[in-house]
């Protein structure tokens, strides 16, 4: 299956299975990055917050018209925060952001119960890697990109990069079919395979 980018200096598409590295600076704005990418050429999308709690996505996904109605959050920060939650058939929980096991169990459960053209935004790696731990992290990211082969999805995950020694940050490099990188100014460079 072919996907279509929006995201400026990207192929036109990219096939399914394929996994996209968004390498950016800490106080990076990857918010227009992040909704160019969930809103094109898509049936249903999954964003899997371990930055900022589902409330906080809802109001990004307004804020740039991303369809709702099509849309699923699994938000690892408010159970563990003790936030209020607003349970709705879109909007996932999980009890701590360091358990990875029932992160990668709800995007299985998101690809099984979906049809069509699927998307999924990891926001971020460098936060999970803070909660659980580097190897944690680096194995969760390896079994979601599993997970985009197997169901044909495609996938963007962000890394903050001067966060994460830099041998760790090479490694992702090598692990994802193709890289976004966001400068402090805005500017956008990228690396895709074949």
């Amino acid at each position: 299956m072919e996907y279509d980018l929006a995201i400026e200096n990207t192929p036109a598409t990219v096939t399914g299975g394929t996994g996209i590295l968004l390498v950016h600076p800490s106080t990076g704005e990857t918010d227009r990055i992040d909704t160019e990418f969930l809103d094109t050429d898509t049936d249903h999308r999954l964003v899997v917050s371990t930055r900022t709690t589902a409330r906080e996505v809802e109001q990004k996904l307004d804020y740039y018209e991303v369809d709702r109605e099509t849309t699923d959050i699994l938000d690892t920060l408010s159970v563990e925060r003790g936030y209020s939650r607003r349970t709705s058939e879109s909007v996932h929980y999980i009890p701590a952001p360091d358990d990875t096991a029932p992160l990668i169990e709800n995007v299985q459960w998101f690809f099984e119960n979906h049809d069509g053209k699927l998307r999924l935004s990891f926001d971020s790696i460098t936060e999970l890697a803070y909660y659980a731990d580097e190897d944690s992290a680096r194995e969760a990211g390896e079994a979601i990109l599993n997970l985009l082969g197997e169901y044909d999805a495609v996938g963007l995950f962000h890394l903050a990069e001067e966060v994460h020694d830099a041998d760790v940050v090479a490694g992702y490099r090598e692990l994802f079919d193709a890289v976004i990188e966001l400068s402090e100014d805005g500017r956008v460079t990228t690396e895709f395979g074949g």
